[in-house]
């Protein structure tokens, strides 16, 4: 890794997405017309290597892809975007993942994704990788690989570093991971609720910080953010308005822009960035697409600043 740059360790997915977009969400039993389709690349943990990347980290993939022509595509696609695939394994028989992904006119979506070789992403692949992936001032790490691969990883890091971010998507029981390694946990409002059984953010919140998170900022889209520290006040963040497209990868784009900041900033700087970043994101139809680049960034952010 470049050691001029902030470096970030991913370990996650690498899907394609298929796109639709509908009027509205469809009823259970029920056929609608779609407007339109597309193929994008995806998978939370390339989406959050590429909005790192774009925004001047140095970036490191770890996962698998498939032996299928989707896999190659997608390595591509990651490298032209500045992310190193080195470590990234190719299953030969097995499919890449695959994600299905509805958004609807006001721009929210509903995914369903076909794991595929991301569900290999097991613990002697981590283990084989430790080292390397150790090595970066920031982890990032989701939960669209097997769960049990993420404890394992996480019993695994040396306590010094790297700074841990986990994104608990898609939301699980978090019992079996070791939340006393992961210095910030970034859940939605809705996956709030389902990792924590509780019914408002600072109870949720709690509820993790007593299972050992040091930081917990629950993302509420157009309503910025809310950051629930284990010591300290909590602080609502707004978010900047913009038109929104299409909610896909806004959430990877906070975390990838948050993972960025981290190793210079401190947390109550980084966030503000993060949230500018996801909402920059919802302009732009498409997952990585839609990531910005730290032009983009800066331009968005000039006139606020003023």
């Amino acid at each position: 890794m470049n050691r001029d740059k902030p470096s970030v360790a991913v370990v996650g997915s690498i899907n394609t997405d298929i796109v639709i977009e509908v009027a509205r969400m469809p009823e259970p039993g029920e056929t609608i017309a779609g407007r339109a389709a597309a193929f994008y690349s995806g998978g939370k943990g390339a989406n959050q290597a590429v909005a790192a990347a774009r925004l001047g980290a140095d970036v490191r993939l770890f996962g698998k892809v498939g032996g299928d022509p989707l896999g190659g595509r997608l390595l591509d696609g990651l490298r032209e975007s500045g992310v190193d695939v080195c470590a990234v394994e190719i299953e030969a028989d097995t499919p890449s993942g695959l994600a299905s992904i509805w958004v609807d006119r006001r721009g929210d979506n509903a995914i369903v994704v076909a794991a595929g070789a991301n569900g290999l992403v097991d613990t002697e692949y981590v283990g084989r990788h430790l080292d390397r992936i150790a090595a970066a001032d920031v982890l990032l790490l989701q939960l669209e690989i097997p769960i049990a691969t993420v404890a394992h990883l996480l019993h695994a890091l040396p306590a010094a570093g790297p700074t841990v971010i986990l994104d608990p998507a898609p939301a699980h029981d978090l019992a079996s991971l070791p939340l006393t390694r992961v210095d910030v946990l970034t859940p939605n409002e809705h996956e709030l609720r389902i990792v924590s059984g509780s019914d408002t953010i600072e109870a949720g919140a709690q509820h993790l910080i007593d299972l050992g998170a040091k930081n917990v900022i629950c993302t509420l889209g157009a309503d910025g953010a809310v950051w629930i520290p284990s010591s300290g006040p909590i602080m609502r963040l707004p978010a900047p308005n913009v038109d929104v497209v299409d909610t896909t990868a806004a959430g990877d784009a906070f975390a990838g822009a948050l993972a960025s900041a981290l190793p210079g900033l401190p947390l109550a700087a980084a966030i503000p960035l993060a949230i500018a970043a996801g909402a920059l994101a919802t302009t732009v139809r498409g997952a990585q697409p839609s990531l910005p680049n730290a032009a983009d960034l800066d331009a968005f952010l000039a006139p606020r600043l003023r």
